[in-house]
């Protein structure tokens, strides 16, 4: 009897655990806003846990966006064109791209919907 009990307490508060969110998921309004208190502690930014974690958060999505868009290509249909190997983009295109979005839909918009829009913006597809 014990043992059931045990394992029904285990699986109840993994319920109850946060799920980490995957890399991509915050929230563009989110992302802004420490990324401007960033800003604000100029060069002692570098050497905060929020400087990793957005440069995370893009990184992944660009990644993820990267992945998405090779099965495009294979299917004949990319939703964008960019060069091979890495996109220059740095900080501001991506933080750019974001300040585009309505301050209303900004909670609503994740990091990876900005990434791949600004894939899509930057590099559109020829016509065919």
């Amino acid at each position: 009897m014990k043992p059931i009990a045990i394992a029904a307490t285990a699986g109840m508060l993994s319920l109850a655990m946060p799920v980490a969110a995957a890399p991509g998921d915050m929230t563009v309004a989110t992302f802004l806003a420490k990324a401007d208190a960033l800003r604000s502690r100029g060069p002692l930014a570098l050497m905060s846990s929020d400087y990793s974690l957005l440069k995370g958060e893009v990184t992944g999505a660009a990644q993820a966006y990267r992945s998405r868009l090779r099965g495009e290509q294979a299917a004949g249909r990319p939703s964008s064109c960019p060069p091979a190997g890495r996109a220059p983009f740095n900080s501001d295109d991506v933080i750019g791209q974001m300040r585009t979005y309505p301050v209303g839909a900004r909670g609503q918009t994740t990091v990876a919907t900005a990434v791949a829009d600004l894939f899509r913006n930057r590099y559109p597809c020829p016509a065919r």
